[in-house]
């Protein structure tokens, strides 16, 4: 779905380990890592330097969900057109949702963009 070399440009705080995964592997990984930053994010809430971060993932989050969208729109991507759209939608959503944490942040919205990486990862790994 999504080329490793995107991903990793996108997603700039990838482990050194997680450049050698390919494919599925490497999409579960990335979708964990941003779903795990943005529930650090949630967990310290009232730290004062959360808030800067918060934005840092929410914007990393959000363009690797933009270059899913891109993937699955490309002519070469091979998926069913029924899942393209389903991803195309995701995609949409996850956009929508960032932009209603940007425009009134509170930690209880994080819930839903953290399940929505941690359940599409799993998916990816065939859990």
């Amino acid at each position: 779905m999504v080329m490793a070399s995107n991903v990793c440009s996108a997603y700039g705080t990838i482990h050194k380990t997680t450049l050698t995964l390919t494919g599925r592997s490497l999409e579960s990984q990335v979708l964990t890592k941003c779903a795990l930053s943005l529930k650090e994010c949630a967990d310290n809430w009232e730290h004062p330097e959360t808030f800067s971060k918060l934005l840092e993932q929410l914007k990393n989050n959000h363009k690797v969900w933009l270059l899913f969208q891109q993937e699955v729109a490309n002519a070469q991507c091979q998926l069913p057109n029924d899942i393209k759209i389903n991803i195309i939608r995701l995609a949409a959503f996850v956009g929508q949702q960032t932009m209603d944490i940007y425009t009134a942040p509170a930690k209880e919205k994080l819930s839903i963009l953290i399940d929505i990486n941690l359940n599409i990862a799993a998916g990816l790994q065939g859990r």
